[in-house]
């Protein structure tokens, strides 16, 4: 339940929304997990059931094994595939069909924002998308359907059809850089929107969690939603520990009532 002080906050960051000429949204797992993705950091999350060993860059170049549980992995296929937008996702594409948001930028690699309506050009991925494979000789760059109907249901790990090199999941491994482009430009739109708002991200993994610090710095505002508090709770405009689905909701109802009045 969201209590009246939250009740409150959530009117102050619809208003700010409302009047904001730039919104930028910032994401992390606290999203994905209300849509059945587990956490991979928290007690009973990712690594409780992978050696995260096993997604270490080094060990999947040099360790066919390693290449082939990965292969394993994918093929299982569920863990991404049955899950589905929440409202979270549904709220921060609302605001997107609204012409209140410049764009998402996550720590996700589920591609939920996309299912959810957001336009996929305006989703900044600094970790990748477990819906796509990358060849790590030629750089293209495939569906994974496309590499699973290829292969059949054979174990063995596939590769690259234009190169035959080394394929891998899109996403960053440990011991990898971010995507520089994409960090970029996430950097960018993050020093230069007027209003950013973290949902779900307990703003510990850099340097992801710099992008609120940037925002800060160009004298943006700054909304945190989360359920637990986090490194940067300390100069944000407004804090809402709350989940994100709940709290996003009332936001983007909020702030259709807020439009809709200044129309009337």
């Amino acid at each position: 339940m969201i209590d009246q002080g939250r009740d409150e906050k959530i009117g102050r960051v619809a208003g700010m929304i409302a009047k904001a000429e730039n919104v930028v949204v910032f994401t992390g797992a606290g999203v994905s997990t209300e849509s059945g993705i587990p956490d991979f950091r928290s007690p009973g999350g990712f690594w409780t059931k992978f050696d995260p060993e096993d997604f270490t860059i080094d060990k999947y170049l040099a360790s066919p094994e390693t290449r082939r549980k990965q292969w394993r992995f994918l093929l299982s296929g569920d863990l991404f595939n049955e899950a589905r937008p929440n409202a979270a996702h549904e709220a921060i594409a609302d605001l997107e069909r609204l012409g209140r948001l410049n764009c998402v930028i996550t720590q996700n690699i589920d591609n939920l924002h996309q299912k959810a309506g957001n336009d996929p050009a305006k989703v900044f991925e600094l970790h990748g998308n477990m819906r796509w494979i990358r060849c790590l000789d030629c750089g293209g760059r495939y569906p994974v359907e496309e590499i699973l109907q290829r292969n059949g249901k054979s174990e063995e790990v596939p590769v690259c059809g234009r190169c035959a090199g080394i394929l891998k999941p899109d996403v960053i491994f440990f011991g990898e850089a971010l995507p520089e482009e994409t960090l970029q430009e996430a950097n960018w739109r993050a020093s230069h929107c007027d209003f950013l708002l973290v949902v779900g991200s307990s703003l510990v993994v850099y340097p992801a969690a710099y992008m609120p610090i940037y925002a800060k710095q160009a004298g943006a505002r700054l909304v945190i939603v989360n359920l637990s508090p986090t490194p940067a709770d300390k100069f944000a405009d407004v804090v809402i520990h709350a989940s994100a689905g709940e709290v996003m909701g009332r936001i983007l109802a909020e702030v259709r009532q807020r439009l809709a009045g200044s129309c009337a």
